[in-house]
């Protein structure tokens, strides 16, 4: 899955939770590559598609993304797991961080949700 794709699957998890998404250009960004709406808060989430840990920078970015934006909260997701020097620069940024796992758990609590 190409990282693109892997943005346009996050965005479905998000509308599919009820939120309005929009897409960020692919490049000059800010750091956001969508922003998901509900209840007027807005999020800003950076996708990675990553065989590695995502590291500082990605959190860096969303934070920076999150006052270019107008952002309420903004959060990381991605395929893999994060470093923990990532995950400690999050939690100092209130910025939330779904891994491989937590995505996984998203995506099952759709799955069942659409069987009901």
């Amino acid at each position: 899955m190409s990282g693109q794709e892997f943005e346009q699957a996050i965005a479905e998890i998000f509308k599919n939770m009820g939120y309005q998404v929009t897409m960020t250009p692919t490049t000059g960004d800010q750091g956001i590559d969508i922003i998901a709406v509900r209840n007027g808060i807005r999020i800003g989430i950076q996708a990675k598609c990553y065989t590695g840990k995502v590291g500082n920078s990605a959190v860096q970015e969303v934070v920076a993304g999150k006052q270019y934006y107008n952002l309420n909260r903004c959060m990381v997701v991605t395929n893999s797991t994060f470093t923990s020097a990532a995950v400690a620069l999050a939690k100092a940024n209130n910025v939330t961080l779904w891994d491989r796992h937590v995505l996984e758990e998203k995506l099952l609590s759709l799955s069942c949700e659409e069987s009901d």
